[in-house]
């Protein structure tokens, strides 16, 4: 047996199997070793339901039947009970005041229960026993229906993750039967033997045994380490390339002068905070090196990312190309050129006109372009304000370098715009624009230009270095003086009427509120999207009827077309409707200074960092902001997340503290990453993610095409086509 030989090949595999594995993305049994426990359970404590006496506290592996929920014969409380069997008896399970236990447990389903034993004889039973459901029973490694006693010491077994037509149970037999077939022997660890000796990490084949095999939990924790590293190593490796690639290409080496920049930010209205200037000086260091710059400037709503855009792109457009004077034509364009791109056509007309309040004293041409239209700024006829012009016009301008800055959404990567000299691409909320799109950017042949990108989404440390692998990271850590702080408050059950006359008092003086729906998880996208819609539709009505009578309402959501988004979110910057409800589609927003007050329905659903960032659509103007989380939750953990809003200094501690107690597959989402769940958990570690991306980089710079290393660059081909970061 070998590890790149097809499963078909060594076990007979019926439709269902086929089909299931298919779906696993399991093939052979390479694939197979590789389909990591999800869990352990620990089954030295188990007891066998025939032996279990009355008074003792019990943990039972068994199967539920007889569900149903009744009413006391005397006191008539509701009570759910039926039974539970694991082979060597059955016992009577009893729920007092919780009949709802009747239907949310299925008769032939599989548990653990934890309860004390009441009763003598044949009456018996576990009292609220807690269930956890179990995908099957435990392998049979234990006396009792545990049968197979010559391992009896073993106590960890392994719980895999299964889908329909495969059972954990199949996974562990067939893995042990690969083990029997010596298949350990033929594997080939890819990860240098330094790096191993270096992190005391396992060898692939002792990880192999211990993850699927362990005789202790220390096993299964030591291995479990080493695939966390193996998985984050390989994407960083991936990341290290791409960084590679961007660093071999040419670029524009920008010499800046100093105090034509201070002059800049001089007429700024307000002063720079530390972090914005150091922000400004890290990227300035950037453009004078001998490589184009690739970085991420990450801060909350508000930091201030949008002078430090600003006055970077000045430094640039005030550069000239290499070549320096257009001879062919006599004309003196050619100063170096920036391309701002945001995700959405409102947002790109805000940085429109920030740019325009920037720039307005100095004889730089600005130009806007979307889907919808072009804007030039200044207008030949009004030197203070912009004018429509033809897209033809504007592409002709920007071609031959009159134009120096050019604003747009995804429209700027259209063949039909072409640059004379882009030396400078600043991404706003892309999350991610890869080497492709950057490449999009610019001229066959052309330096390769700098990138910024810009971010307000809190991101863990551990997250941003490695999805932002090939960026370097830089933190506006501080807010501005004088921005004031959002007053947040969590509502709890029965505590609405408070918040509403609030929001009414607010509203009667000028101001404006948000009102987001709870996020709806459903497996289906498109049963999601209309479950977001409903909820949406159903509380603009509440909130017309019953609370907000003499408001404007208007409702915003992820089935509209982005033209229709655009025209409900101008019609609210407008103030022609007081209160937006919408879904969370509003936190890579619109500045809505006059808004003041966020309502968050359902807070529990939400991240904290997202709900951090709903509550940043609030803090833009002069007035004090208030934000009010409502939950109907009641338990003392969702208490505690949610306290965290009002005590964490900024939306990087929020980010942290959501990694710990929500994990990185609940806050960024496996399915959508490609990472695998113990992917996902590495990103807890932050020396494991930095050891990883340490050695990433050395392999790399030693070894560029991975020649040395095929079975890397195989695993790092694989990794492209299934990680997904954006």
């Amino acid at each position: 047996m070998l590890p790149t030989d097809s499963l078909r090949t060594h076990f007979r595999l019926d439709q269902a199997h086929e089909k299931a594995l298919k779906k696993l993305r399991i093939e052979t049994v390479s694939d197979l070793l590789y389909h990591l426990p999800s869990r352990y359970e620990d089954i030295s404590d188990i007891q066998s339901v025939s032996g279990l006496t009355t008074g003792s506290e019990a943990v039972v592996y068994g199967q539920l039947g007889g569900l149903r929920a009744r009413k006391a014969w005397k006191s008539k409380r509701p009570i759910a009970e039926g039974w539970l069997e694991d082979g060597t008896s059955r016992i009577k399970v009893m729920w007092f005041n919780q009949p709802y236990l009747a239907k949310m447990y299925k008769d032939g389903q599989y548990v653990k229960a934890s309860g004390k034993v009441t009763g003598v004889g044949d009456k018996m039973y576990l009292a609220n026993p807690e269930l956890e459901p179990m995908e099957s029973l435990p392998i049979d490694r234990h006396d009792s229906i545990f049968k197979n006693t010559e391992n009896i010491d073993d106590t960890i077994y392994p719980v895999y993750k299964e889908t329909k037509g495969v059972t954990s149970r199949w996974f562990y037999h067939t893995v042990m039967k690969c083990f029997e077939a010596g298949v350990l022997d033929k594997f080939i660890d890819p990860i240098p033997s330094q790096i191993i000796e270096r992190y005391k990490l396992y060898e692939l084949k002792t990880a192999l045994r211990y993850i699927h095999s362990p005789k202790k939990l220390d096993h299964a924790t030591g291995a479990r380490k080493r695939f966390a590293f193996e998985e984050v190593f390989y994407i960083q490796v991936q990341k290290a390339m791409e960084r590679a690639a961007v660093s071999a290409a040419t670029t524009y080496n920008i010499d800046v002068t100093e105090d034509n920049v201070n002059e800049f930010i001089f007429r700024f209205p307000f002063p720079l905070t530390r972090a914005q200037q150091r922000a400004i000086d890290e990227i300035l260091k950037d453009f004078s090196g001998q490589h184009a710059m690739s970085r991420l400037l990450e801060g909350d709503v508000g930091s201030g990312k949008t002078a430090v855009a600003a006055t970077t792109a000045y430094a640039v457009v005030t550069s000239r190309p290499p070549e320096g004077r257009d001879t062919k034509s006599g004309i003196d364009y050619g100063n170096l050129q920036v391309a701002y791109m945001a995700p959405t056509e409102i947002l790109a007309k805000q940085h429109f006109e920030s740019f325009i309040e920037y720039f307005e004293h100095l004889p730089i041409q600005i130009g806007l372009i979307t889907g919808s239209g072009c804007f030039k700024f200044p207008s030949k006829s009004d030197s203070t304000k912009p004018t429509k012009i033809s897209k033809a016009q504007l592409m002709k301008w920007v071609k031959n370098g009159e134009v120096p800055i050019l604003i747009g959404t995804h429209a700027l990567i259209y063949k039909s715009v072409e640059f004379k000299h882009l030396a400078y691409v600043i991404i706003d909320e892309q999350h991610r624009f890869g080497t492709n799109q950057r490449k999009a950017l610019t001229k066959k042949g052309a330096p390769m230009p700098h990138l910024l990108s810009m971010t307000a989404t809190p991101i863990p440390r551990t997250l941003s270095l490695t999805i932002y692998g090939d960026l370097d990271l830089t933190l506006l850590d501080e807010m501005p003086k004088g921005r004031k702080q959002v007053n947040t408050k969590i509502i709890g059950p029965n505590q609405q009427e408070p918040m509403y006359e609030h929001v009414k008092g607010e509203l009667k003086a000028g101001r404006q509120a948000y009102v987001i729906c709870p996020r709806i998880d459903e497996p289906d996208p498109e049963k999601e999207n209309a479950l977001n819609l409903k909820s949406v539709i159903s509380e603009a009505e509440r909130l017309r009827t019953r609370v907000f009578k003499d408001a404007k309402i208007d409702v915003l959501h992820g089935k509209m077309t982005p033209s229709e988004k655009d025209r409900v979110m101008k019609r609210f910057l407008d103030h022609e409707s007081d209160v937006l409800v919408a879904t969370s589609v509003v936190e890579v927003g619109v500045n809505v200074p006059n808004a003041t007050n966020i309502i968050i329905e359902g807070a529990e659903r939400f991240g904290l960092s997202q709900l951090h960032q709903l509550r940043g659509r609030v803090i833009r103007g002069t007035y004090q902001p208030y934000c009010f989380a409502v939950t109907e939750s009641k338990s003392e953990k969702t208490k505690d997340r949610l306290k965290a809003l009002s005590t964490a200094k900024n939306g990087f501690e929020l980010s942290e503290y959501d990694l710990q107690f929500r994990g990185a597959g609940e806050l960024y989402g496996s399915k959508q990453s490609g990472l695998t769940d113990l992917g996902m958990e590495a990103l807890k570690n932050l020396k494991l993610v930095e050891a990883a991306r340490a050695e990433a980089r050395t392999l790399v710079e030693t070894d560029p095409e991975l020649k040395e290393h095929k079975k890397i660059a195989e695993r790092v081909a694989a990794l492209g086509l299934n990680l997904h970061l954006e």
